[in-house]
């Protein structure tokens, strides 16, 4: 092939290159445009409900997800259904809850704003006995459903004038497990109640010879 042919053909390649690029390219913006798109359409897919008005609560696309702004009393639930009420609603050990103000409702505040399998009881022990504000979603498929649960993602405490996010839990967990927190992992690959859980009754919680015989029916 003579030099000349040779020039045209690494032209032609070079353009054909140059096209592969830009349809990448393009296929790569409109993929981004189209998870933007996604994300910006999941985080408005809250029902705008009862108490949602002046909510900023994000959605987290669960089902029946609801926003919801209101203030509460922040108590102990089986405390409040029982009578049993130990000191500072139960000093971290019981499931927290909120009576909201507006019609007495008792609410289980089931998870805070952190997406790590967390629980709300961190972000609201400090405030035991206490009426504070709380933003969140209300969760559970149907809305006239009296057992759905409460994420709570801010909270404003009495007398401030701005929101607070409900994200202590990992903060608090460190706190408490200085040295599990050094090593690598999440929480609840470390966590000593987990732990002590999973050697009691097993990773099915069934026991470990339920565990044993379904690793040995499935694995084996």
């Amino acid at each position: 092939m003579s030099p000349a042919a040779r020039r045209v053909r690494a032209a032609r390649a070079w353009a054909g290159q140059g096209a592969v690029r830009r349809c990448a390219a393009r296929a790569r913006r409109a993929l981004a445009a189209a998870l933007a798109l996604s994300c910006a359409a999941a985080q408005g897919a809250a029902q705008e409900g009862r108490f949602a008005a002046g909510s900023q609560a994000a959605s987290w696309g669960l089902a029946g997800e609801e926003k919801a702004r209101f203030e509460a009393r922040v108590t102990d639930i089986l405390c409040e259904l029982t009578g049993d009420c130990p000191p500072d609603c139960g000093g971290g050990r019981r499931q927290l809850g909120l009576v909201r103000t507006a019609d007495g409702a008792l609410i289980a505040a089931a998870k805070n704003a952190q997406p790590v399998f967390s629980g709300a009881v961190a972000d609201l022990a400090p405030y035991c006995g206490q009426v504070i504000e709380v933003d969140g979603l209300m969760v559970g498929a149907d809305p006239r459903d009296p057992t759905r649960v409460f994420m709570v993602q801010r909270i404003r405490a009495p007398g401030a004038a701005e929101f607070a996010p409900a994200n202590r839990f990992t903060r608090a967990w460190d706190e408490a497990h200085p040295a599990l927190a050094r090593l690598p992992g999440p929480w609840f690959r470390k966590d000593p109640r987990i732990l002590s859980r999973i050697a009691r009754d097993g990773w099915l919680g069934l026991g470990p010879a339920a565990d044993a015989d379904f690793l040995a029916r499935w694995f084996e």
